[in-house]
């Protein structure tokens, strides 16, 4: 399966106080996210993490890395240092990717575009930064973990939406034409 992240922030005191995320020390935060991580990715999964992983050594973030289940790609985020970029354990390191996905056209960045890529056919764009405070635009998704329920969130339920009129659950955003 393949799924979705941003902005654990691992080891970086800053975010239980500025994002109130509901543990009571950094090292509840840290194993809170490991353990959601881990329930609900796969050692055979793919997971792009899209920016602001941890703070740390390189050897705390190579260890904190080789605790999650899956094979891990990054797009770096404005908090992602030299320790976290340069680790052996990302299957890829970039600002910025395009995938094909089910079909949809994804644009993948740390930072939500107003405007993206293949926008008017469809495309999609995946982010974090904004620590679900930001209102999306149409097949705009913020992947962060605080918009997310703390933990990655798997491609095919990004595409799932509540339409207004009926409230059932529908699929969103097919690439045709």
């Amino acid at each position: 399966m393949l799924f979705f992240t941003s902005d654990t922030h691992f080891s970086d005191r800053r975010v239980l106080g500025i994002d109130r995320r509901p543990y009571g020390s950094l090292e509840e935060h840290d194993e809170g996210l490991i353990a959601n991580w881990n329930a609900t990715v796969g050692p055979e999964d793919e997971v792009w993490h899209l920016g602001d992983f941890a703070r740390g050594t390189a050897e705390a973030i190579d260890g904190l890395l080789a605790r999650l289940n899956g094979r891990k790609q990054l797009i770096i985020g404005n908090n992602d240092g030299q320790a976290t970029v340069t680790s052996r354990h990302w299957a890829s390191v970039q600002h910025y990717a395009e995938l094909e996905v089910e079909g949809r056209f994804l644009v993948l960045c740390h930072y939500p575009f107003r405007t993206w890529n293949r926008m008017a056919k469809g495309a999609f764009n995946l982010h974090g930064h904004s620590h679900g405070r930001l209102k999306p635009l149409p097949r705009q998704r913020d992947v962060g973990v605080d918009a997310q329920g703390y933990r990655p969130i798997a491609a095919a339920s990004l595409f799932i939406t509540r339409s207004r009129r009926s409230g059932m659950l529908e699929a969103t955003g097919s690439q045709e034409g």
